[in-house]
């Protein structure tokens, strides 16, 4: 008689464990909206759904820049402080030529070899903020961002994209040439150039 009732409360926590686990695995299930028709890929895949300009091709820019860049600066004791212009877009497509230039400065920054200022774009936002700061009062004095202590670049990064399509019966051919340089601020001296090529060709 022992025996059988150890058996049963051995059973009997077995199964409050099991369901206790169970509760729990539930508790930490992603929840999920929709019918179920969406499904996730893998963001590095080669995309091929047509021969514009996709996401591929701007994570090819990106790293083959980025790496080349961080390449030529990766002895310096000194990270140099640069700026970052938007590429030029001079091809016929629309092409958000921000998200190469956001790309590239994420993966300098971090590879360790760079610092990077506030560059035209984002310029009005912190001359808002140092006046806000500086201005509104309604900040201590002693913790507020001080006025003419920004730092100036040393270099800056500018580039373009251009591209040149050609057209057959059946083919469509496109060949884009995306073309960095890093200038210095204070010489004008060009220190540092590169260019990714990338050929796409379709058929009708």
């Amino acid at each position: 008689m022992f025996v059988n009732i150890n058996k049963t409360l051995l059973g009997q926590r077995l199964g409050l464990a099991a369901a206790l686990a169970l509760g729990l695995s539930a508790c930490v299930t992603t929840p999920t909206v929709g019918s179920g028709n969406v499904a996730y890929g893998d963001a590095k895949a080669v995309e091929q759904v047509t021969n514009e300009f996709g996401s591929t091709d701007l994570q090819m820019i990106a790293e083959t820049m980025a790496r080349s860049l961080a390449q030529s600066y990766a002895g310096n004791k000194v990270k140099p402080l640069v700026t970052i212009a938007e590429v030029k877009n001079k091809t016929s497509e629309f092409i958000d030529t921000r998200a190469i230039t956001d790309s590239i400065r994420v993966q300098l920054l971090k590879s360790g070899t760079f610092r990077f200022a506030t560059d035209i774009a984002g310029m009005q936002n912190q001359t808002d903020e140092l006046i806000r700061q500086n201005q509104s009062g309604m900040y201590k004095k002693s913790k507020t961002a001080k006025t003419g202590r920004m730092e100036g670049a040393q270099y800056r990064i500018e580039g373009n994209i251009t591209s040149i399509v050609k057209r057959g019966s059946d083919v469509k051919d496109v060949y884009y040439k995306f073309s960095l340089i890093m200038t210095d601020n204070e010489s004008g001296v060009i220190e540092w150039a590169d260019e990714k090529e990338i050929r796409k060709t379709s058929k009708r």
